[in-house]
């Protein structure tokens, strides 16, 4: 799929397969590894997840999720750690209806018979501002929203813990951290919930937008770390995730209208780890 392998100093991942022409960002893995999503947004096109399969030690061709629309556009996957979740955003009607009433959050769940037809996520994620899920070990869910009345660029991570079989609270991880900078989005999580990884814009650092670290230290959150100068760039870095096995850090690196995939290996996220 793509070589080199990377050790600290990131690669383009997957050049003229998944990396493109095109914009590409936010891609995500099954657990065993043998198929993938991604979004890719060709020039003057609209966003759109493709996926590729591993069969008989290939990777197939990408080609548009089974899922694709007409209506509207389709963004950044990611399938849950137990592989039987696929979230995405999307801009396609609601409920059957001509018309879209703008971006929400849809879920596709796994049987024995494959991805079933995405349904949209019901409250309390529906009538609010959602971008983005992640999701815990626990099915913990975090994601971009905002409070109502709060401009968009002051967005920032917010959580829901599953009670029984629904989500009913939704809570502000600005209350347990000090989140740095303007455009707070695209929060990543641990399967563990020992660290969350997310992008913000903040002008004293090096780029556009940069990646950063907070880990959970026996319940309570530290600062969140700039990962640091081989990773953030005068570019934008966004949309991070880590492979199902732990070993590399997969994030998008571009301008505006341009970009591709990058990897790197996952120990930077634990030479950023707070000592004892």
């Amino acid at each position: 799929m793509s070589e080199p392998v990377p050790t600290d100093e990131p690669l383009v991942f997957g050049e003229g397969v998944i990396s493109t022409i095109s914009k590409e960002f936010s891609i995500t893995f099954n657990p065993e590894m043998d198929e993938m999503f991604f979004t890719r947004r060709r020039q003057g096109a609209k966003n759109e997840i493709y996926t590729m399969k591993l069969v008989e030690g290939k990777w197939s061709e990408p080609e548009l999720a089974f899922f694709a629309t007409n209506m509207g556009w389709d963004f950044e996957p990611h399938i849950n750690p137990k592989g039987d979740k696929l979230y995405f955003g999307s801009t396609r009607s609601l409920n059957d209806t001509i018309e879209s009433s703008g971006m929400h959050q849809w879920v596709s769940e796994k049987n024995g018979n494959g991805w079933g037809q995405p349904k949209p996520l019901g409250a309390p994620f529906v009538n609010r501002f959602v971008m983005y899920p992640s999701a815990s070990d626990d099915e913990t869910l975090y994601f971009t929203s905002r409070e109502e009345g709060v401009n968009r660029e002051d967005s920032s991570i917010f959580f829901s813990e599953k009670e029984g079989n629904q989500y009913t609270v939704v809570k502000n991880m600005a209350e347990m951290i000090t989140l740095p900078g303007k455009w707070i989005a695209h929060p990543y999580i641990a399967p563990d919930q020992s660290y969350l990884i997310f992008d913000s814009q903040k002008d004293s650092e090096s780029g556009d937008c940069d990646l950063y670290i907070a880990f959970n230290e026996n319940g309570k959150w530290t600062e969140p770390y700039n990962l640091g100068p081989k990773i953030n760039t005068d570019q934008c870095e966004m949309c991070a995730c880590v492979s199902p096995d732990g070993k590399y850090l997969f994030f998008h690196r571009g301008g505006k209208g341009t970009g591709d995939m990058y990897w790197v290996d996952a120990k930077v996220i634990e030479e950023l780890r707070p000592k004892d």
